[in-house]
């Protein structure tokens, strides 16, 4: 695990929890170094300040995401709600803001860890939910509601897998449109948008009031696997 962050004291406070958890821990105070630690250690997961000299957090988050798939928990002193969404758009996992609770970040970093290794778990032939209200057969791709098969385009269904498959997690436009539609070239991210309304339609007692899958303003999309 690595933490990357320029105030020693909380460094050391991450460090100590962590370690008292269990888990082996790196450090850095700048950028530039916790990049180097990265490429070296190739940690489970990593806590990453924004605010770092020399080069910043939201830099280094752009290049660790590049390079692999490793949880990224961003720690930022920075509460507009702008900021925490530009770097969760950038390709960060969770975040806390500072001040915060070391029992707070264990707990994040705990479920990021079980989100992370549920990645690498095979895919259900079948993901069920609210009790078999919505019910997708991954082996034949084929999405019901209560029990009816619903009629969905390639795209819509790849769309809903992509969200259901991790719940609560939030995946930006661009993340989707990569995942959906792949490489295709002349394709703006508001198409997304589009496949979104027409998959509401489908799924959603109203598609006004969405249940399944909800907005994050500003970031994206998420599925819900919970009645709200």
């Amino acid at each position: 695990m690595l933490v990357i962050d320029d105030e020693k004291p909380i460094l050391d406070v991450l460090e100590a929890y962590l370690e008292k958890e269990g888990f082996t821990v790196a450090t850095a105070l700048t950028g530039s170094t916790g990049w180097e630690t990265f490429q070296k250690v190739k940690p489970a997961l990593v806590l990453l300040d924004l605010m770092l000299p020399d080069r910043s957090g939201e830099e280094l988050c752009q290049m660790m995401r590049k390079e692999s798939d490793v949880p990224i928990l961003m720690i930022t002193a920075k509460s507009q709600q702008e900021d925490v969404i530009e770097g969760l758009n950038l390709g960060a996992d969770d975040y806390v803001i500072k001040p915060f609770s070391p029992k707070e970040v264990i707990a994040r970093v705990k479920a990021l860890l079980r989100r992370s290794k549920s990645k690498d778990m095979p895919l259900a032939d079948k993901l069920i939910f609210r009790d078999g209200e919505l019910v997708i057969d991954v082996s034949k791709h084929e999405v019901s509601k209560k029990g009816k098969i619903l009629n969905l385009t390639p795209a819509e269904y790849k769309l809903l897998l992509t969200l259901a498959r991790y719940p609560g997690r939030t995946y930006s436009r661009s993340e989707l449109l990569d995942r959906v539609l792949g490489d295709t070239a002349d394709v703006y991210e508001r198409t997304i948008d589009g496949h979104i309304k027409n998959l509401r339609q489908k799924i959603e007692e109203d598609s006004r009031k969405p249940s399944y899958i909800l907005t994050v303003f500003g970031a994206g999309y998420k599925f819900s696997s919970e009645e709200l």
